[in-house]
């Protein structure tokens, strides 16, 4: 009788840029803990040999796993964080391959969390090991995926430290299929909340097509209504109908392409496609407009890397000091 095993054939595959995050946590007994923040275990420095010994498990994971692939690890980072009963554990792991290497961190979670359990055992009978989980994997088809847990708490560390309660604003999507209603609009949802859960004050929001005298009027009322920050997403890319950078290069004052670039540079991570992009931002009048890809995705992407730039760049537009 034969069996079903296989390593699946991933010979047809591109390699892209892989990166995996994964967590997990120990309870220890509070003598322990003090043990592990003074480093006076019997045994040594009990953090330092986990560390290690994650790193090597990560890079031995197709030899424990019968079905894994081998992989050439560019970077394996193990890192703990003590608090006062637990420690947790992370492991960051970064490749060039055709699959991803989520199991690579995984595993040196697993071993990392474990030589901590085998190093305290000998005066901490009671252990527990527990929260084991993937935070977020980056690469290939699929792109960004990210746990319900990291998602929540990203976002309730952006809405504590990015305050935009002084700052009104637009946002604008610029698409001709979402406004004849082919399909309802995503992008800009985002990029509502992003403002309004962060405190901003809405002024308007429009769905429009890709025309430029409609594009031009939009800008124009938001400059008329003395919006601080207009948010557009779409008309970026490089087919006829996307004009939006034109639209802007010839109204605005300034270009402050950075935004573009460290748009571009952060969605390659997860895709080579972020590099057709001409996302952009401009000053046109005294309102800060800012240029996001037409995708959900890549929307949320932008304003994860240049989000925080927005209230700072709103100041100076204003005169304000630095």
């Amino acid at each position: 009788m034969t069996n079903s095993f296989r390593m699946i054939n991933v010979g047809e595959k591109f390699a892209t840029k892989r990166r995996a995050v994964a967590t997990g946590s120990i309870r220890l007994a509070g003598q322990t803990m003090d043990l592990i923040r003074s480093r006076t275990s019997p045994k040594g420095d009990i953090l330092a040999i986990a560390e290690v010994a994650g790193i090597m498990a990560a890079k031995n994971t197709s030899q424990l796993l019968p079905l894994c692939h081998p992989l050439f690890i560019d970077s394996v980072k193990i890192w703990f964080e003590v608090k006062e009963s637990h420690v947790d554990c992370f492991c960051e792991v970064f490749c060039e391959g055709k699959t991803g290497v989520e199991m690579e961190a995984l595993v040196g979670v697993n071993i990392a969390l474990l030589t901590i359990y085998d190093l305290a055992k000998a005066v901490d009978p009671v252990i527990e090991i527990g929260s084991i989980y993937l935070q977020t994997k980056q690469g290939g088809k699929s792109g960004l995926w990210e746990h319900p847990n990291l998602q929540s708490a990203r976002s309730n560390l952006l809405h504590k430290s990015l305050l935009l309660t002084d700052l009104r604003f637009a946002v604008g999507t610029l698409s001709d299929r979402a406004s004849s209603g082919v399909y309802e609009d995503r992008s800009g949802i985002i990029l509502r909340e992003f403002c309004l859960s962060n405190g901003a004050a809405e002024e308007f929001y429009t769905v429009i097509p890709d025309e430029k005298d409609r594009i031009a009027d939009l800008i124009s009322t938001a400059c008329k209504s003395k919006v601080d920050v207009l948010l557009l997403t779409g008309g970026t890319g490089i087919s006829e109908r996307d004009i939006a950078p034109e639209v802007l290069a010839e109204l605005a004052s300034k270009a402050i392409v950075g935004f573009g670039e460290r748009q571009r540079q952060y969605g390659a991570q997860f895709t080579d496609a972020s590099w057709l992009s001409r996302s952009s931002a401009y000053v046109v009048s005294n309102t800060l407009v800012v240029l996001f890809p037409g995708s959900p995705r890549a929307v949320q992407q932008g304003l994860e890397c240049v989000g925080s730039l927005i209230p700072h760049a709103v100041a100076m537009i204003r005169g304000e000091s630095h």
